[in-house]
């Protein structure tokens, strides 16, 4: 037993040792993979590289390619003004309602960009500056802001989902459908908070409600808002993969945005193309990586050791789930949603089929407990991306966010002790 912990010990301790000093997370994996491999068993070199290798052998990796661009070239489209103006064209009437407008604009901008950073860099500015312009404290600006980001890595399309479906061999399109309802209810639960808030803080009602502006903002807005429709309807209908819907969106947003909004150019369209290869390449490696590193752990026992030394605890699925969300929790707080994804997932697949949970309902409870860790100091990404596209300094921003926690951390709950809120929709849409 004494040698089974050493050998956690310093697998897992090497990893976070080396994170720690500054190594990119997809070089320590493989760094410490390689370490306790040699130190605890005879090391086949070639199986190194061919699991790297052939890991990435899967034709829903492409879907990340896909996702990762069109994220891009809806934010260099001008896309993000038009949401934010039909947004504020529905809810902008009510008391916070600039605060309701900064949640409902991501909550559409969700179903294009799939990640947190690309919302928060797109929409984050242009909500903060009119939060501000509207009397609106600055601690109130930020927290809805950041807060109101984490929702498009739940709501379809979503690149952290993608990463554990493929390494928990789930469905991706199923994982899609199982992350609508929590991400609406999160946005829901975000704007319950807000109204709250506007009594205690005094928030100031917005223009009122105009049928014209409503039509002309939603008209401008229009060919943005089919694109999460193009994607969950084709998938669900049974014309494309989500993978092929990927591919299918991108050449849609191309086509809007060169030949009908005229705001992406061939020069444009080959810089966001650029960009794009150099963020799907790392994440392309980090999943190459976490391969590697759910071998060694597999050829270490640690998944076994883990899963019997939770199962010692209690084999109740809620418990399980709970001491789950723990680690998530300290996780979180110095590692990035998609790095712990990639590390923990094939860690702890096995235990979550062994006690009964399904893999479904654990990997959007994962997800967003994770999502969380990016609103968390001290390495939380979505804060240093809130630092520079506001005038606050880093203090002021981990002070804001701390209360606007509240409304993830009930929906989290929700979702564990209610799973048909995440599961629902995938068993009644797919089968």
């Amino acid at each position: 037993m004494n040698e089974i912990l050493l050998i956690t010990a310093v697998f897992l301790g090497g990893l976070f040792l080396l994170y720690g000093l500054g190594v990119p997370v997809g070089f320590a994996m493989v760094i410490a993979g390689i370490f306790s491999w040699i130190a605890f068993d005879s090391v086949n070199y070639a199986v190194i590289s061919n699991q790297m290798l052939f890991g990435l052998d899967s034709f829903p990796l492409l879907a990340i390619p896909f996702y990762v661009f069109l994220g891009r070239l809806m934010n260099s489209m001008g896309m993000t003004k038009r949401i934010f103006r039909f947004a504020s064209a529905l809810v902008g009437q009510f008391r916070g309602g600039i605060a309701y407008i900064n949640i409902v604009a991501s909550m559409f901008f969700a179903g294009m960009s799939g990640l947190a950073t690309a919302d928060v860099a797109g929409l984050g500015r242009i909500e903060y500056t009119a939060m501000r312009d509207y009397g609106y404290d600055k601690s109130t600006a930020i927290g809805v802001t950041g807060m109101s980001s984490l929702i498009g890595p739940i709501i379809p399309p979503s690149v952290p989902i993608i990463i554990y479906a493929l390494l928990a061999e789930e469905s991706i399109g199923s994982l899609f459908l199982a992350g609508v309802v929590p991400g609406i209810l999160l946005g829901l639960c975000l704007m319950l908070f807000v109204f709250i808030l506007s009594y205690f803080r005094g928030f100031e009602a917005g223009e009122p409600f105009e049928l014209r502006e409503a039509w002309e903002s939603f008209k401008g807005a229009f060919l943005a808002l089919i694109t999460p429709l193009l994607i969950i309807g084709g998938i669900l209908l049974g014309y494309f993969t989500a993978t092929e819907a990927g591919a299918i969106a991108v050449v849609y947003t191309v086509l809007v945005g060169m030949f009908v909004y005229q705001e992406i150019t061939v020069r444009s369209l080959l810089r966001e193309a650029r960009d794009s290869m150099i963020e799907t390449c790392a994440l392309t490696f980090l999943l190459a990586a976490a391969t590697f590193y759910g071998l060694v752990a597999l050829q270490l026992r640690i998944p076994i050791v883990l899963t019997e030394s939770i199962l010692g605890v209690s084999s109740d699925p809620l418990i399980v789930m709970f001491l789950l969300v723990g680690l998530f929790l300290l996780v979180g707080t110095f590692m990035g949603a998609t790095a712990a994804i990639t590390i923990l997932t094939p860690i702890l697949i096995g235990l979550v089929e062994t006690v009964g949970i399904d893999t479904v309902h654990f990997g959007i409870v994962m997800v967003l407990t994770l999502l969380l860790g990016t609103l968390t100091p001290p390495f939380g990404t979505i804060l240093f991306v809130l630092e520079k596209v506001t005038d606050a300094e880093l203090e002021e921003i981990m002070k804001a966010v701390v209360p606007f926690y509240i409304p993830m951390v009930v929906v989290i709950l929700l979702i564990i002790f209610f799973p048909e809120i995440a599961t629902f929709l995938p068993r009644q849409l797919l089968g």
